[in-house]
């Protein structure tokens, strides 16, 4: 029987056809009916079934039988048979289903912030692909552009637009900066204040370097206000939570603080001078071809643009030369990212 095994294991051109043509014949129990079933002439299946015998170097059936009586061979093979064409069935079950979306997975890179982004989109792409699973894997920004590149992920969540041409980029979402203090502080009191009121006061800031800190630093050194930096901590909630009982002030996305604003946790307080807009970018590799459920994503995305429509949007980016400021504000360009990434 080993030697048996050995043997079918050797025959290099067997392949499905063949033992679909062989379980024909050793179901319907002859060559004749195995041939009306498979709509096939007789001397076509006899040929298939003698070669097949050839490959594997044993006789199937026995030839002083006319009802196809299998021999020792022909049942061992049999076993396997019917196992190979259960598997090719569940396996094109199992494809039709990841084009009908029943099945599959979808894989996406985000941060802290960006993910705040994710989480109603997400919520109306689940009610329209309930099968397919989703998995979230946070990252640092600035790793998010490579690890795409190297396929970790079919998706990325930027807060800044990639320089590389080898990744498509598509606008979602305009966000804004926004001051907090606590509703206890004494600028809580002013909608609006100039960013030489700020000299004094105490900023909470975010760990990690970021563009939009490097913007924010330019921006006070340009109008010759000091930044005083006292505390930095390592998440966005983090620092809302440090603000709301009472210490310092705190520039965060405005997309991160809405909840606090509306329980009246935390005020904001508008800064003429701060009013920089910034973009949420889903970003993936340009000349890939996107997932089944990765084109559903895409199509989730559109619709929920449409529907609830400023800040949120769907602007696909052609593709460009990366221009100074690009560069100027990617995370990779600044020596004080590559410090902070180490501290993180």
């Amino acid at each position: 029987m080993c030697n048996l095994i050995w043997r079918i294991s050797l025959a290099p051109f067997m392949d499905l056809s063949q033992l679909e043509t062989f379980l024909a014949v050793a179901e319907e129990r002859g060559f004749s009916r195995a041939a009306v079933r498979l709509r096939r002439t007789q001397p076509a299946v006899s040929h298939a079934i003698r070669k097949l015998e050839e490959e594997i170097g044993e006789p199937l059936f026995e030839r002083t039988s006319r009802e196809g009586t299998l021999t020792a061979a022909g049942e061992l093979l049999r076993t396997y048979a019917e196992r190979l064409l259960r598997l090719r069935g569940e396996a094109s079950t199992a494809l039709e289903e990841l084009r009908s979306l029943e099945r599959g997975r979808l894989t996406i890179l985000a941060n802290e912030y960006t993910c705040l982004w994710l989480l109603p989109v997400l919520d109306a792409f689940r009610r329209v692909s309930p099968h397919i699973g989703v998995t979230v894997q946070r990252s640092l920004a600035s790793r998010i552009p490579d690890q795409l590149l190297e396929r970790a992920a079919e998706f990325g969540i930027l807060s800044f637009r990639p320089d590389s041409d080898r990744l498509h980029a598509i606008a979602v979402y305009t966000d804004s900066v926004a001051l907090i203090v606590d509703p206890g502080h004494p600028l809580a009191r002013h909608r609006q204040v100039s960013i030489r009121d700020l000299g004094a006061q105490n900023f909470v800031a975010h760990i990690v370097s970021s563009p939009l800190r490097q913007r924010v630093i330019e921006t006070f050194a340009r109008h010759q206000t000091p930044l005083n930096m006292g505390v930095e901590l390592p998440s966005l909630e983090a620092i809302k939570r440090f603000v709301a009982l009472g210490n310092g002030v705190a520039l965060v996305p405005g997309l991160t603080v809405q909840p606090e604003l509306e329980r009246g946790e935390l005020v904001q307080v508008q800064v003429p001078e701060l009013k920089i807009a910034r973009r949420l970018w889903l970003v993936h590799r340009a000349h890939a071809s996107l997932s089944h459920a990765g084109l559903a994503f895409l199509g989730v995305v559109r619709t929920f643009a449409t529907d609830r429509g400023h800040p949120f949007a769907y602007h696909p980016e052609r593709t460009h030369s990366p221009s100074r400021s690009d560069v100027s504000r990617s995370p990779r360009s600044s020596v004080d990212t590559a410090n902070r990434h180490r501290r993180a």
